[in-house]
């Protein structure tokens, strides 16, 4: 008699059951051991020779990182991608949990590996470094890594259950002003402040703010003022991070910024040089019928999930770069009460604690039972698709 899929369930439920402790320990050990930005070499090994044990085929290195990974089991499509993150925060460590997500992620890959055996498709857990800084899975992503993906699924721990993640678009960009140097007082009119053209920057985009549509904002820091008091700044240079609720916004937002600082230019007499810094992250666009899967999973564990507080935006991840391409999840499972906040000592505190661990249960266990559904379920991955067009306007 064939296996119905609430007999899958049962079975990858009893399976995270039976790993709950040694994911527990792995956890713990992340935690224990904070690395950053892509050099995450030994949280990558732990989890990489886990995935190798279990019988996965394991890449290393991919995309040109050294820190990131791909391991599969079984072949071809239907495909479902796991995400882990693994990195920590400078000064804080894990202050985001991402340990938990590089667990949950781990155990829900290896117990569907063990109850379906790649008999319906291929599960892929993707090892993705430099959340915070840096953008592993946007990286990923540009390098095809989930072109045959029908899915990509993870959870984040946070203070809030949140079916998905209101996380917006965002990016740095580098504005540089050249001017010419002089001796302020000998020959003051020979000068061109680069400064006071870069600090003139700042109030424009302070006025500029001011009309900016919600959840469009930009903040900006000096990187170099100049180099002596009694020498009029011939080069100076700020870096601007750009968050827009949409990823269109932002690219209206970094035209503002560009228009701005030509602008200032101008009118100073200096040369302004724009340029992106950073990675760009997408906004994310959650595949809401994966995430009801999802959430209907994690209520057997007691956890009830809702929709976000409209106007809420819980700040930018790599994540939206992955659900521009396929069909994503990014749900938030709290472990720590309304009142707290990530990336606090508080908060790294509370991700080693009981409560973390049994959030890594349930919601490896929703996490393996969604990735079941996403396998075996052909109306679902259509389903899926279908609303992923529609998000990213095709």
């Amino acid at each position: 008699m064939a296996r119905t899929l609430d007999d899958v369930h049962q079975d990858l439920r009893k399976e995270v059951a039976d790993r709950a402790g040694a994911l527990w320990s792995i956890a713990r050990r992340l935690h224990a051991d904070p690395e950053y930005a892509f050099a995450e070499h030994r949280a990558a090994a732990l989890l990489t020779g886990e995935l190798q044990r279990a019988g996965f085929s394991v890449r290393r290195g991919v995309a040109g990182m050294p820190t990131a990974f791909t391991a599969r089991s079984g072949h071809g499509r239907p495909t479902v991608a796991l995400l882990l993150e693994y990195d920590a925060l400078p000064g804080l460590g894990h202050a985001c949990g991402h340990h938990l997500i590089a667990a949950a992620g781990l155990g829900a890959a290896l117990a569907v590996h063990t109850v379906l055996g790649g008999s319906a498709g291929c599960v892929t857990a993707v090892g993705s470094p430099a959340e915070e800084g840096g953008g592993g899975k946007a990286v990923e992503a540009d390098a095809g890594v989930f072109d045959d993906v029908d899915a990509a699924l993870m959870f984040h721990p946070g203070v809030y259950n949140w079916r998905r993640a209101p996380l917006t678009a965002q990016v740095q960009y580098r504005v540089a002003f050249h001017g010419r140097a002089a001796h302020p007082t000998g020959n003051p009119t020979e000068g061109i402040d680069a400064l006071a053209a870069l600090v003139e920057l700042f109030n424009v985009l302070a006025v500029l703010g001011r009309r900016l549509p919600e959840a469009s904002h930009v903040q900006g820091i000096v990187t170099h003022g100049g180099t002596a008091t009694n020498i009029v700044p011939e080069y100076a240079e700020g870096l601007f991070g750009l968050r827009a609720a949409t990823t269109p916004a932002l690219e209206d937002l970094i035209g503002q910024l560009r228009e701005c600082a030509e602008g200032v230019a101008r009118a100073t007499g200096t040369r302004a040089e724009v340029e992106r810094a950073t990675v760009r992250y997408d906004h994310f666009r959650d595949s809401g019928v994966l995430s009801d899967r999802f959430a209907e999973h994690l209520s057997r564990a007691g956890i009830t999930l809702t929709p976000p507080v409209p106007g809420v935006y819980l700040g930018s991840s790599d994540i939206g770069n992955v659900s521009a391409r396929v069909p994503a999840i990014h749900p938030f499972v709290a472990i720590m009460d309304e009142d707290g906040s990530d990336h606090t000592p508080e908060f790294a505190e509370a991700a080693a604690s009981e409560r973390a661990r049994d959030v890594l249960t349930a919601a490896t266990e929703a996490l393996a039972c969604t990735a079941a559904d996403v396998l075996l379920c052909a109306g679902l991955r259509e389903e899926a698709w279908a609303r992923h067009g529609e998000a990213v306007g095709g």
